[in-house]
């Protein structure tokens, strides 16, 4: 018999999940791995999911943590009514956690974040530049290449290129080499990048600037962009390879920390030396909730230079919510721990109180 609770769902897929399935599919097990830490969000958070059942369970909510695989049946036996569903992990290509919000439209649920069409731009780079720009929003123009072949040629810079995935769902570059100044060699990262892990490669003119991320959570119903936290990520380096991802998050970044190797960025509020640029943000954000649809939670990513020239690099509906920066966010912004931030937003959805 199902319950009449309100209850909160948490769709994530799993790292092994993930990582047993490249494998089946012939990827090398080091790539897989390297791929399967995108989700590493699904195992930071795990040793946290008895917090949230106590944050939920304090604001009249159950809380369900459910692995991707098993969300089709565990969704049969709830009632739209009284249950919210958050996905935690995105994916269409190499993760498929896009399935969730679609299940969760298909059943008539009530969802956390963006719809299911946002989850599949979001992880296309390339595509979701086109809507980007076609925004009017101040994102690098972008050619694409597979395999040491153009499929659309970049624009001509004279700062060089940064070649990057582009269904990999990060902005990394992979390997220390991903800034160029010429167009052959972005031509032979692509070949790498698709002999290691099958993808295009993405091609935009450098731009110059530090790494900006801003996090949004909608804790209150009608949280706009005055929500919105945005802080500059200082780690000392121009921009983030897969080494550096791997030694921040999931296992890798655990035996980092065991090593005495952890090593977080630095963040730092843009409004404290650059509030021109903190408002031209705002904007930004301002646009893709109006104009693309961005809710509930959501980061960006950006480069901002010394005159506050901003560019915007992507947008992400997974957030990494584990991640020391969102983490810092719901402190700074919401004076509350993650588990009691997940569990107030979702308390205001379902049973409607703006706390």
């Amino acid at each position: 018999m199902t319950s009449t609770k309100r209850r909160l769902i948490l769709v994530h897929e799993l790292e092994k999940a993930c990582f047993d399935r490249l494998v089946a599919d012939g990827h090398a097990p080091q790539r897989a791995a390297e791929i399967a830490s995108y989700l590493a969000q699904s195992t930071d958070l795990a040793p946290e999911f008895e917090a949230l059942d106590r944050a939920c369970q304090a604001r009249g909510l159950s809380f369900t943590p459910v692995a991707l695989d098993d969300a089709a049946s565990v969704l049969a036996g709830e009632h739209p009514s009284t249950t919210l569903v958050w996905t935690l992990t995105d994916g269409i290509a190499y993760f498929r956690g896009g399935a969730a919000p679609a299940l969760a439209r298909l059943g008539g649920f009530k969802t956390i974040g963006a719809d299911d069409a946002l989850f599949a731009l979001c992880q296309d780079k390339f595509r979701s530049g086109a809507v980007l720009g076609a925004l009017g929003l101040p994102v690098p123009q972008a050619g694409l290449a597979r395999d040491g072949r153009w499929l659309v040629e970049p624009p001509a810079s004279r700062a060089g290129w940064f070649v990057k995935p582009n269904r990999l769902g990060a902005k990394i570059g992979i390997w220390p080499d991903s800034r160029v100044a010429e167009l052959g060699h972005a031509l032979e990262l692509s070949r790498r990048v698709f002999s290691a892990y099958r993808d295009d490669v993405v091609i935009q003119p450098y731009v110059a600037g530090r790494n900006v991320r801003a996090s949004f959570l909608g804790l209150m119903q009608g949280a706009g962009v005055e929500a919105l936290g945005v802080a500059f990520v200082d780690s000392g380096a121009d921009f983030q390879t897969m080494a550096d991802s791997l030694a921040l998050y999931g296992d890798t970044g655990e035996a980092a920390k065991a090593a005495g190797h952890y090593a977080e960025p630095e963040l730092v509020a843009v409004a404290d030396s650059q509030p021109t640029a903190d408002a031209t943000i705002r904007a930004i954000a301002g646009r893709l909730m109006s104009g693309l649809g961005l809710r509930d939670v959501f980061s960006i990513d950006l480069r901002v230079e010394a005159d506050d020239t901003v560019h915007l690099i992507e947008f992400e509906v997974c957030p990494g919510l584990p991640c020391f920066d969102f983490r810092a966010y719901c402190r700074q912004q919401w004076g509350l721990e993650l588990a009691d931030a997940m569990a107030e937003t979702a308390a205001s959805r379902l049973i409607g109180v703006d706390r």
